[in-house]
């Protein structure tokens, strides 16, 4: 296909489905606009908007088909070359992710092919969206694994948590090279620490997960995260600080943002704990 049928097909996809979803016309004509002008850095901003919130926007195509994957396929694809690697890679995570809703896809194998395809053109990618990619792919495993309620004993349970912990040991040196100074820096520290904490939750000591998770609340904007997701990270970051051998410092729970959920709640005794406890270490 010759890059003006690609834009042809592009645009012909945005008109159909603002056609077939009114209530999104807006949302997909704006992406019309965007793509026509060539404005790509917008374009793809705008996408990251749209399919970060896919209560609101994931649908299926006339065809059935999950509407973020046939935006990916039929509009973002055709043109990854002119694109920032890093929001290409965002855009791919959203949409495997999205596939795992999706009930002919729960299994995550069309999902995972999405990042393991984008990770063949590792070269063009560079080390930020490359390791971004990475840390999703692993995030993606986890939460298959938990959501099949698979043993963590099986042996295709401990094949998996063994390929994302050497995953994530080999992130590790790649993340430690990204300066903080760098504007794509958080983003990709924030996905690295979401990966490795999620697999401490699932294989402990709580110390280190207690470690990943003051790292993934130090570089994640929590108010992106839905009030349940905020929730959860509080209780377990501060049952982990309260539990793990070795957490002395509860003053750098007791600051973090994350906690800030728990107060009037029924576990807001956790944070009056770690405040009792930072006190007396003063």
């Amino acid at each position: 296909m010759s890059a003006a049928e690609a834009a042809n097909a592009a645009i012909d996809h945005l008109e159909s489905m603002s056609a077939l979803q009114p209530d999104l016309s807006e949302q997909y004509q704006n992406l019309v606009n965007l793509y026509q002008k060539k404005l790509w850095h917008q374009l793809t901003m705008s996408t990251i908007e749209f399919v970060s919130i896919p209560s609101s926007t994931l649908r299926t195509t006339a065809e059935g088909i999950n509407s973020y994957h046939a935006l990916f396929e039929k509009v973002i694809l055709p043109i990854d070359k002119k694109i920032n690697q890093l929001n290409l890679a965002r855009i791919a995570s959203f949409v495997a992710f999205s596939l795992l809703d999706d009930p002919p896809y729960k299994d995550g194998v069309a999902a995972r092919a999405i990042l393991e395809n984008l990770l063949e053109k590792r070269e063009r990618l560079g080390p930020a969206a490359a390791l971004y990619t990475e840390a999703r792919l692993g995030l993606l495993g986890l939460t298959v694994l938990a959501r099949s309620g698979e043993a963590l004993t099986t042996e295709s349970s401990v094949k998996a948590l063994e390929s994302t912990k050497e995953a994530i040991n080999k992130g590790r040196s790649v993340l430690a090279e990204l300066a903080d100074t760098e504007s794509e820096a958080a983003i990709v520290h924030s996905a690295f620490y979401e990966t490795a904490m999620t697999y401490r939750k699932a294989v402990g000591p709580p110390e280190a997960y207690y470690r990943e998770a003051i790292q993934y609340v130090a570089y994640t904007n929590l108010s992106e995260l839905s009030q349940d997701e905020r929730y959860n990270i509080a209780t377990d970051l501060s049952l982990a600080a309260l539990t793990g051998e070795g957490v002395f410092n509860f003053g750098e729970v007791v600051a973090a943002p994350a906690l800030q959920c728990l107060e009037g709640t029924e576990l807001s005794y956790l944070v009056e704990l770690l405040s009792a406890g930072g006190g007396g270490g003063g």
